[in-house]
């Protein structure tokens, strides 16, 4: 976590005894945090970890992974916060795949009650931008993660930007809702302390409601957000103004719930390894300040494929793990499609359209290698799942192809919705209505929850792989046909 220097000099400032971490009901104010990150420094220090080091951190309690992550920052090492939630093979593959130096299991040493230590130190020269501060996982539902590596300076050189478009001040606190070794919310409770704000760590629907009421600011992703506006909807105290979401785009109907308790929402959309590309208040997904952005039309179809040149960029995968990024003459994609934007000819390489004052905003169609092929059409699963979502009874939806031997493959659906009779005739007429025939699913399924990936995203490629057939122990839960 890259924002140990921000930390310190917090501390050695007026604001100082303000709160800086909260979790449960344990606070850190700004002179114990650092007086902690100082004392497991010295410690990492003394057991063998050397500047460049990468430190894997194997901690439940979010407030003690904060409080390593700094350590390892302020010690020169590289964090690794591994997920909590792992199973034990998956962790020990992970940490096999990529040998860190040393790993942390157990919470790091405390400074002395501050009647017995010395005031805490300034906090001496600023750190190197180009020094490799965090690493963190791309989390995909099956397969082992890979590990993203990012500079100190692509986190923190953006941090004023986000400042700006999210209002945050050094009085509020922030609400962050999900795991840490997600870098939505890694990213959120790093913001947070480099603006000398209180990072508020809530992770879960439950926790995360319950701390409504004395929060400013929440950064969370799309199925959290209906959590929290379902709370307010019920009348649960809340003084938060703005939510930050990420990981997926917003639907009309959660901007209009959200206004009508005052919430500004900031939504973006962005990767692990290429972090913000684009940014929407309510206009649309616009590039993020310094980020140009590039839609290269993709044969024989409307879609384009989203490059990507900007400072935010990640350093790539450690251990020469494979993955989606691609880089190319100072470019880089995931492989997400997007609508070929209006109103601008071709402008770089290969005919692609740069987005810019004469094009419309960023219209995402997802990854590409999520799309169905049926029947010579393309089928991008998000349109499906948007037509589908708002029948009554429908909690959340994912489209993906299965094997056809006629077809090549056809579209099934997967539902996240009670057990009750007349559910698939009303999605069959919807489909009907307001979808193309080779859109419409000719299976269907359903689940009492979807499985979801850390990030709190639907688990897609688990899903894909038992409903194509391909991974039949995938573990997506008692999947029921839907009648």
């Amino acid at each position: 976590m890259p924002v140990a220097h921000h930390v310190l000099q917090r501390a050695a400032g007026p604001g100082r005894d303000r709160p800086a971490l909260r979790h449960d009901r344990r606070t850190r104010t700004y002179a114990e945090l650092a007086a902690d990150v100082r004392a497991g420094a010295e410690h990492l220090t003394a057991t063998g970890t050397r500047p460049g080091d990468l430190v894997a951190l194997l901690l439940h309690d979010p407030l003690d992974a904060v409080v390593g992550l700094l350590a390892v920052d302020l010690a020169g090492g590289t964090g690794l916060l591994a997920d909590p939630a792992w199973p034990v093979h998956q962790r020990a593959e992970v940490l096999r795949s990529l040998t860190p130096a040393a790993v942390v299991h157990v919470p790091l040493p405390r400074a002395a009650p501050a009647a017995s230590r010395p005031p805490v130190p300034g906090p001496g020269s600023a750190p190197d931008d180009a020094d490799v501060a965090w690493a963190g996982f791309s989390s995909g539902s099956t397969g082992r993660p890979r590990a993203v590596a990012r500079t100190r300076g692509s986190w923190t050189r953006s941090f004023d930007d986000v400042t700006a478009l999210t209002g945050t001040r050094p009085t509020d606190t922030v609400l962050v809702t999900g795991p840490l070794a997600s870098s939505l919310h890694c990213f959120a409770a790093v913001h947070a302390l480099a603006v000398g704000a209180c990072a508020h760590l809530a992770p879960g629907p439950t926790a995360t409601c319950a701390a409504l009421a004395t929060s400013d600011v929440a950064h969370l992703v799309p199925s959290r957000l209906d959590d929290v506006l379902d709370a307010l909807d019920a009348g649960m105290p809340s003084r938060l103004r703005t939510a930050v979401v990420g990981g997926a785009g917003l639907d009309p109907v959660q901007r209009d719930r959200a206004a009508t308790h005052d919430l500004d929402l900031v939504a973006y959309y962005g990767a692990v390894e290429l972090s913000f590309v684009a940014v929407d208040t309510g206009d649309g997904l616009h590039p993020f300040p310094r980020v140009e952005v590039a839609v290269r039309p993709q044969p024989g179809t409307s879609l384009g494929e989203v490059w990507v040149r900007s400072p935010w960029v990640s350093q790539g995968y450690l251990a020469g793990a494979r993955g989606p990024l691609r880089l190319e003459d100072g470019w880089a994609t995931v492989g997400d499609l997007a609508e070929v934007p209006d109103g601008a000819g071709p402008d770089g390489a290969d005919g692609a359209v740069v987005l810019g004052p004469g094009t419309g905003p960023l219209v995402l169609r997802g990854r590409g290698d999520g799309a169905v092929l049926t029947a010579g059409s393309t089928v991008v699963p998000e349109d499906v799942e948007a037509a589908l979502r708002p029948v009554p009874g429908v909690r959340d939806i994912v489209v993906a192809g299965a094997p056809h031997r006629r077809l090549g493959a056809v579209v099934v659906a997967v539902v996240e919705a009670d057990d009750r009779p007349g559910l698939r005739a009303h999605l069959e007429r919807v489909a009907r209505a307001t979808l193309a025939p080779a859109q419409r699913p000719r299976r269907w399924y359903r689940l009492d929850a979807l499985p979801r990936t850390p990030n709190g995203k639907p688990a897609r490629a688990a899903l894909g792989a038992r409903v194509a057939g391909s991974d039949p122990t995938a573990q997506v839960g008692d999947l029921e046909v839907l009648r």
